[in-house]
């Protein structure tokens, strides 16, 4: 039997329909689309897909699994590495990764291993055996460690994957998570369309059960200091507390009414159900004319959901070229199936309004010179270029630094000029017993680098411990 080309296409909402409603926008494979799929896997020797995987998922295990039928086994094999599996399977970067690797994908199209993964998980969830092995947590438990007490700081993708590995080791992990819901960016920051608050709450439950605690409302730093956490008797702390704080331009204009920051935004909607008014007292006005500046996810995200919330005109205004967009192609594709509009090469300068309220945004024209640092060409502006886009509302959507109310109130805490916690290779900070990682370490990134960093901070940590106690 020939092997397919091409992947096995995911069907999806309609783009007219799902401007209107907030439901997950790809349905996910059936089993007849998945076993298809997992048929295109050559079962490489050598595994180069799974090299491209922060948390190192076995990838041809499962995809056999699926093969064999056993798409339970196959859920199982995923969680000995990953622990949220349906939220990777949906927002994970694969095709820079996994996928990008695939010997496959040399001739034709890689192997769909989000799709895959997305679908053993829901396919577990659906019939309650999404759970991870308990004789695969049995044999990971180290006697020396039963018991004893670690604090994980912040409840996003890289506190969570440290929690429950560290669970998974014996230990007795707390996580303290400042908002009054956990998840962190996977539920402030990601729209429901692309990630369903219900699948988060399914993957924080089975952490829960692995017998994580998880206290709320507590902002280390204000409410507690690391120093209280260790006099309450935690040996070791991790830190994952994300990158929440936003960048603005230092253009004119920015304090204008009208004027978000993605985070902001995001949060309003997301978090506090701002999209679900008045029947949740959280308002957020758009407008007719809603540009975001910026072109990664969280650039796209927000402009989706301008267009959910009732926008006629949504422009992704961006000062470099399409090909240097930092968004996944599937958020771009999406984005512009909905009807949003890039506005490539253009840099904002200046925000202009009247009584307060923004009606205006100038922008210069750019084009592309000689390669910068980052290996991209530089933009360039085109002088006498300027020229003024209609808005409401502008959403700044160009990355996130680390709030520094922890690291300030942290003694001997080093950190970076722009905030970040400065860590080793093993994740460990300048405090002996205090590890950290994901986006307060690295600014804003990926879910799974985030969960990448969290699980060697766990093996850090667990080196840590077993030295300690023979000491």
């Amino acid at each position: 039997m020939s092997l397919q080309k091409k992947k096995t296409p995911m069907r999806e909402q309609d783009p007219k329909e799902r401007i209107k409603n907030y439901k997950e926008v790809p349905f996910g494979y059936n089993d007849q689309e998945a076993l298809m799929e997992a048929e295109r896997c050559l079962q490489c020797k050598h595994q180069p897909c799974v090299d491209g995987c922060p948390v190192k998922v076995p990838i041809p295990q499962f995809m056999q699994a699926i093969k064999d039928g056993d798409v339970v086994e196959a859920n199982q094999i995923i969680k000995t590495k990953n622990s949220l599996p349906a939220v990777c399977g949906r927002v994970c970067p694969q095709e820079e990764q996994c996928e990008d690797l695939c010997v496959m994908g040399i001739k034709n199209e890689p192997v769909a291993i989000g799709r895959l993964e997305r679908y053993v998980s829901d396919y577990n969830m659906e019939r309650g055996s999404d759970k991870s092995s308990s004789k695969e947590i049995e044999k990971m438990k180290i006697p020396e460690l039963k018991g004893r007490k670690v604090a994980v700081i912040g409840s996003g993708p890289a506190g969570l994957t440290a929690a429950a590995d560290l669970a998974k080791y014996g230990l007795k992990v707390t996580i303290f998570e400042a908002l009054h819901d956990t998840g962190g960016v996977l539920r402030y920051g990601i729209p429901e369309f692309r990630l369903p608050k219900s699948i988060v709450d399914k993957e924080v439950e089975s952490i829960k059960e692995l017998g994580v605690e998880i206290k709320l409302n507590i902002v280390v730093g204000k409410s507690l200091t690391v120093d209280e956490i260790f006099e309450q008797g935690y040996e070791s702390i991790f830190i994952g507390v994300g990158a929440g704080l936003p960048r603005f331009l230092g253009i004119p204009g920015e304090n204008l009414n009208g004027v978000y920051s993605a985070n902001e935004f995001l949060t309003r909607v997301n978090l506090m159900k701002a999209f679900k008014y008045p029947e949740y007292k959280t308002p957020v006005i758009v407008g007719d004319k809603v540009a975001v500046v910026g072109a990664g996810n969280v650039a796209m995200d927000s402009a989706r959901t301008a267009k959910r919330l009732g926008a006629k005109d949504v422009y992704i205004v961006y000062r470099r070229a399409r090909n240097q967009m930092p968004a996944r192609s599937e958020e771009i594709h999406h984005a512009e199936e909905e009807g949003i509009e890039l506005k490539l090469l253009n840099n904002p300068v200046a925000i202009h309004g009247k009584d307060g309220c923004i009606d205006k945004m100038e922008c210069l024209k750019m084009e592309l010179g000689e390669k910068d640092d980052s290996g991209r060409r530089r933009p360039i502006p085109i002088e006498d270029s300027n020229w003024m886009l209609d808005v409401d509302t502008v959403i700044i959507a160009i990355g996130q630094n680390p709030n520094p109310l922890l690291t300030k109130n942290t003694k001997d805490l080093d950190t970076e000029s722009w905030g970040g916690i400065i860590v080793d290779d093993t994740q460990q900070t300048s405090r002996e017993g205090v590890y950290a990682g994901g986006d307060v370490v690295t600014g804003a990134a990926t879910v799974i680098k985030a969960m990448g960093a969290g699980k060697q901070a766990v093996e850090s940590i667990k080196d840590y411990l077993l030295n300690k106690k023979d000491n």
